[in-house]
C-alpha cells in the first residue's frame, strides 16, 4: 500500500511531511461563521471544529510480532477528533495537526 506524504510549500520550497509510526497529519476543517439562527461569528467566538482531512499517514503502530498494524483510516478521509487532540503547527499560511491514529474517534462517510 503506498502512503502518502503531505506536500505543502513554505517560502517559495517545498516540505514534505511524513509521519512516523502510528501518527497522521490532518488539516482542520474551516470553523462556522454563521449559526444556524443567522448570527455572524467574529473569529474570536469561534471555536475550533473538531474534524478534518487527512493529508498524510504514518508507517502503522509496531506489532509485538514485529510487523506493522494497518491504518483504520487513510489519505483524504475526512474524521471526527477529539477537541484537545494532537500538536498544532503552521507550515505556511497551513495549520495542520499531528496526532496519534487513536485520537480519531469517527470516519465521515
Amino acid at each position: 500500500m503506498a502512503k502518502k506524504k503531505a506536500e505543502t510549500k513554505a517560502s517559495g520550497g517545498e516540505i514534505k511531511l511524513q509521519p512516523l509510526a502510528d501518527r497522521l497529519v490532518i488539516e482542520r476543517e474551516e470553523s462556522e461563521e454563521v449559526t444556524a439562527g443567522g448570527i455572524v461569528l467574529p473569529d474570536t467566538a469561534k471555536d475550533k471544529p473538531a474534524r478534518g482531512r487527512v493529508v498524510s499517514v504514518g508507517d502503522g503502530r509496531m506489532l509485538k510480532d514485529g510487523k506493522r498494524a494497518p491504518f483504520q483510516v487513510k489519505v483524504g478521509d475526512r474524521v471526527l477528533f477529539s477537541s484537545y487532540a494532537g500538536e498544532e503547527f503552521k507550515v505556511g499560511d497551513r495549520e495542520l495537526l499531528l496526532m496519534r491514529e487513536e485520537d480519531v474517534l469517527a470516519v465521515i462517510v
